[in-house]
């Protein structure tokens, strides 16, 4: 069973089990400052979607280097990648933006017993569903 996945990427005990999901959603609304009232408001849209995932991983667990090192991979690939979790809620498409690590506990070598770890998320349009407001694609 795993908590969420990330593309092909999955979130769980044997990779970097998360305790830890913070989902912030915006909206955006343009202002025109009015004198002696407050700004008239217009909603132009939807703005950022944000997936912050945090949480500690043990090396006798998992070896979460590896795990890092391969979402590390995929953000250097700059690609979206479909976040659907454990219990088959889809989110949409999203981009890694940054990664966090922290090793805590070290051994006699360097290595970490264990690491804390943190992930942002960016929701990004399906470029498929997007549409030009010229007639294009």
């Amino acid at each position: 069973m795993h908590l969420m996945a990330l593309g092909m990427f999955l979130f769980e005990i044997g990779t970097l089990p998360f305790d830890e999901l913070q989902h912030k959603t915006d909206w955006r609304h343009a202002r025109a400052p009015r004198i002696g009232a407050r700004d008239a408001t217009q909603f132009v849209g939807p703005g950022d979607e944000t997936i912050s995932l945090s949480g500690a991983v043990y090396t006798e667990l998992s070896d979460g280097i590896v795990s890092l090192a391969d979402l590390r991979a995929m953000a250097d690939q700059g690609e979206a990648w479909p976040l659907v979790s454990g219990n088959g809620r889809v989110y949409g498409n999203f981009v890694i933006t940054a990664i966090d690590e922290r090793h805590a506990y070290l051994m006699a070598d360097g290595s970490p017993r264990r690491i804390d770890f943190g992930i942002d998320l960016l929701g990004v349009d399906d470029p498929a569903t997007v549409t030009d407001p010229e007639g294009g694609a």
